[in-house]
C-alpha cells in the first residue's frame, strides 16, 4: 500500500471533494506542512487576516460551490480567534473543516504555554474534531468530510501537531466521486401531506435555506406553479424562487411583515425551511402546517400536522403530481406584495436613507447590465437590503442568519469574488461590522477581488441603538466618531469614495461596478427611520 505523509493524505482528501483554496492564518507548526501539501495538488493559499473571517470565508465558499470549505490556524490563539466563524458555520449549516495545529502528547507533559483544550472549545459547535492518531488516518479524513457534508451540514476540526503532520501514514486512493448523503423517500409522510393538499384551497408555501440546491429549487418551482399560490423566502433561501415571479411574496422571519398572507392560508407548507433562520418569537398561525426537510430538527416552532423528512426535491415532485390550481387569484397575491414592500419602507428622511442606497445600487448594476452577488451584514440596515435587492437564483444573497454575526459581508463577498471572478459582488455592511473586519480590506485588494463595498455610515450600532431608543433609554455604548473609511480603503491598496449625496453616491456605485478590482464606498446614512422600520418587520 502506498505510504504518504498525513499532510499529504489531508491534501489529497481536500482535493478529492473538490477544495481549490484554504483560507486562514498559518502557524509555524502543521500549518506549513499543510499548506505545501495543498500546494502540491494545486490548491491555492489565501492569507486573510483574521481566523474569524478565513472560517467565514470558508463558509461562503462551501455554499457556493457546494463542495467543502477549508479553513487553516495556528494553535491557541488561533483556534480561539476562529471559534466564531465555526459558530457561525454550524448554525448556517455550511460545510467546513478547520484544521488547526496542536501539541503532541509529549509535550502536553511541560508545555502551558498557549495550552487549552481546543477540541472542548469547539465542541458546542463542531459537528466532531479528531487528532488523527489512528492507525487509518485516511478513512478518518474521508469521514469527516462526510459528517460535515450530511444534513444538517455544519464544521469540523482537526487538531494535528507539526510532528504529526510529518509522520508516514497508509493512503488509500481516494474516491473520484466521494460519498453524498443518501436517503429515501418518506413515503408515509407524503401520503399524509397530499391528504392535507388536497383539502386546501389556499395554500403558502415558506422556503427556506435546504431549499438551495438547484434540483430543489426546480421542484420547488414546479410545485408552486401548479398551486398558483404565493411563496415567500427566509433570508438564507432569497432566489431559491425567482423573485421576478408574480407569485413571490417577500421574505419570511417569523415575524409581522408577512403575517397579512400568511393569516390567509389555510395550509402552510415549510420546504426546507430550518428554525435556526426564525426570529425568536412565538409561531402566530393556526393553520395546518406541512414540513418539507431535509432531517427532522428537534426543536421547532410549530408541530407540523405532516412532516416528509428526507431528499426534498422528489418529494417535492411526488406531491406536485396531483395538484390542481388553488383559490388564490394573482392579483390578490400582488397585492399582498406590494403591500408588505410598503410596510418595509423606509421612512422619510433628512439624507440619505439605507433603502435608497439599496435601490440605487441596483440600478446602476441595471443600468450597466451587470448582476452582482451581494453579501449582507447583520445590523438595521439589513432590512432594506434584504428587502429591496431582487435575487432570482440560488445563493444571489449571502446572508449570516442563524448566528446573524456582525463582520460577516466583507469576508464572504472576497469569497464570492474569488468563487466567481467575473461577476461583481458587492458587501452591504454597516459601520460597526466594517470595524470588526476591517483588515480583510487588504486581503480584497491583494486578490485584486472585484468587490463594491458600501458601507452604511450611521456612526453607531444602529440595531442595538434602536432597541435603547424603544425602551425610551439614552444613548450610551453605541456610538462613536465616523472613521473615514474611503482614505483607509486606499491604505490598503483599494478605491475608496466619501459620498453624502445620493448623486455622488450612484455615480461611485456605477464607477466601482465598472472597476476591475476592491472599491469602499462610505456613505452617510440617516439612521432615524431604522425604529419604524424594524416594528413593521418584527
Amino acid at each position: 500500500m502506498r505510504q504518504a505523509t498525513l499532510a499529504e493524505v489531508l491534501a489529497e482528501a481536500l482535493a478529492a471533494h473538490g477544495v481549490s483554496r484554504i483560507f486562514g492564518v498559518p502557524g509555524g507548526g502543521s500549518s506549513l506542512d499543510v499548506m505545501q501539501a495543498a500546494a502540491g495538488k494545486g490548491i491555492d493559499f489565501v492569507l486573510t487576516r483574521s481566523e474569524n473571517a478565513a472560517v467565514m470565508m470558508a463558509a461562503a465558499t462551501a455554499d457556493l460551490d457546494g463542495t467543502l470549505g477549508a479553513a487553516l490556524t495556528t494553535k491557541g490563539p488561533g483556534v480561539a480567534n476562529a471559534a466564531n466563524g465555526m459558530a457561525c458555520a454550524a448554525l448556517d449549516r455550511s460545510p467546513v473543516m478547520l484544521i488547526s495545529d496542536g501539541f503532541t502528547g509529549e509535550e502536553s507533559g511541560f508545555v502551558t504555554h498557549q495550552v487549552f483544550d481546543q477540541i472542548a472549545l469547539l465542541a458546542p459547535v463542531c459537528k466532531s474534531s479528531s487528532r488523527l492518531d489512528t492507525d487509518d488516518a485516511a478513512t478518518e479524513i474521508r469521514s469527516l468530510i462526510e459528517l460535515a457534508k450530511t444534513p444538517p451540514y455544519g464544521p469540523v476540526h482537526i487538531e494535528i501537531a507539526g510532528s504529526q503532520a510529518r509522520r508516514t501514514v497508509a493512503a488509500h486512493p481516494a474516491p473520484s466521486q466521494p460519498r453524498e448523503h443518501e436517503a429515501q423517500i418518506d413515503e408515509a409522510g407524503v401520503e399524509k401531506a397530499a391528504r392535507l393538499f388536497r383539502r386546501s384551497a389556499r395554500p403558502v408555501i415558506v422556503a427556506g435555506l435546504e431549499a438551495r440546491s438547484p434540483g430543489v429549487s426546480r421542484a420547488l418551482e414546479g410545485m408552486a406553479q401548479a398551486l398558483c399560490c404565493p411563496v415567500l423566502t427566509t433570508y438564507k433561501a432569497k432566489g431559491v424562487f425567482d423573485e421576478r415571479r408574480a407569485q413571490y411574496v417577500g421574505t419570511f422571519t417569523g415575524g409581522r411583515a408577512e403575517s397579512e398572507c400568511v393569516e390567509q392560508a389555510d395550509l402552510i407548507v415549510l420546504c426546507g425551511l430550518d428554525p435556526v433562520e426564525l426570529l425568536r418569537m412565538p409561531w402566530r398561525y393556526q393553520s395546518p402546517v406541512v414540513d418539507i426537510a431535509e432531517v427532522r430538527h428537534p426543536v421547532h416552532y410549530v408541530q407540523p400536522a405532516a412532516s416528509v423528512h428526507g431528499p426534498i426535491a422528489p418529494a417535492l415532485a411526488r406531491l406536485s403530481g396531483g395538484l390542481s390550481q388553488s383559490g388564490w387569484a394573482l392579483s390578490e397575491i400582488a397585492q399582498l406584495r406590494r403591500d408588505m414592500a410598503a410596510r418595509l419602507e423606509y421612512p422619510d428622511c433628512e439624507g440619505l436613507g439605507p433603502q435608497q442606497v439599496v435601490e440605487l445600487a441596483l440600478r446602476a448594476a441595471v443600468d450597466l447590465g451587470v448582476s452582482p452577488r451581494i453579501a449582507v451584514d447583520a445590523g438595521a440596515h439589513m432590512f432594506s437590503a434584504m428587502a429591496f435587492w431582487p435575487a432570482a437564483h440560488p445563493h444571489d444573497v449571502l446572508i449570516s442568519n442563524g448566528l446573524a454575526t456582525m463582520a460577516y459581508a466583507l469576508p464572504a463577498a472576497i469569497a464570492s469574488a474569488l468563487h466567481e471572478p467575473e461577476r461583481p459582488a458587492i458587501a452591504f455592511t454597516g459601520d460597526g461590522g466594517l470595524l470588526m473586519c476591517l483588515g480583510e480590506l487588504s486581503v480584497a485588494s491583494e486578490q485584486a477581488a472585484r468587490l463594491v463595498v458600501i458601507a452604511f455610515n450611521d456612526q453607531s450600532l444602529s440595531l442595538i441603538d434602536i432597541k435603547q431608543q424603544e425602551r425610551g433609554l439614552p444613548a450610551r455604548g453605541v456610538r462613536w466618531r465616523a472613521p473615514d473609511f474611503a482614505r483607509t480603503m486606499e491604505g490598503l491598496g483599494g478605491r475608496g469614495f466619501r459620498v453624502d449625496s445620493a448623486d455622488e453616491y450612484q455615480a461611485a456605485v456605477s464607477e466601482a461596478l465598472q472597476s476591475e478590482g476592491p472599491t469602499l464606498i462610505d456613505v452617510s446614512v440617516d439612521p432615524g427611520g431604522y425604529l419604524a422600520q424594524m416594528k413593521s418587520l418584527r
